[in-house]
């Protein structure tokens, strides 16, 4: 057996152009660094962040004529009840509002009509669509006390 290195295979050599194996992983690793800095100044960028949004489209009607709803409240919440947007429908009675993946708590709100809660799922990059159909009622909670209170007494009185 000889102690000489085999020469490299010649479509290897033709590859590399002569060039150096410490040359080739100088080069390597030079391309490498620029990777992966250019990774992590992307991942901070507002346009990856878009990459972690979903959008939420809420559609608020009023449930006997079915038109639309433009002056009721939308209010996003965490499920920790912390406010995260409080949006207006447009003329249409439809409201957008981006969020970041996760779960949430959408109430939709007026005073003509019972408030209604619901849970949400939000995805990156995908559309949540509610679609809200309110009804006689109200919102306000001492009306609904109130409401209550005057049920409850006319039923104890048989009225």
């Amino acid at each position: 057996m000889s102690d000489e290195t085999a020469p490299a295979p010649a479509w290897w050599q033709r590859a590399m152009g002569g060039a150096s194996l410490s040359r080739v992983q100088a080069i390597v690793g030079t391309v490498a660094g620029i990777l992966s800095i250019g990774g992590a100044l992307l991942s901070v960028s507002p346009f990856a962040q878009a990459f972690t949004k979903g959008e939420l489209v809420a559609t608020v009607q009023e449930g006997a004529s079915h038109r639309p709803v433009s002056d009721a409240t939308i209010e996003v919440l965490t499920t920790q009840n912390q406010i995260v947007a409080t949006l207006r429908p447009d003329a249409s009675g439809r409201a957008t509002q981006d969020l970041k993946e996760g779960a949430y708590i959408v109430r939709v709100s007026h005073p003509r009509y019972a408030a209604d809660v619901r849970r949400i799922q939000v995805l990156s990059r995908q559309t949540v669509e509610i679609h809200e159909t309110l009804h006689a009622g109200t919102s306000s909670p001492i009306d609904r006390a109130v409401n209550n209170g005057v049920r409850a007494v006319r039923r104890a009185f048989r009225f």
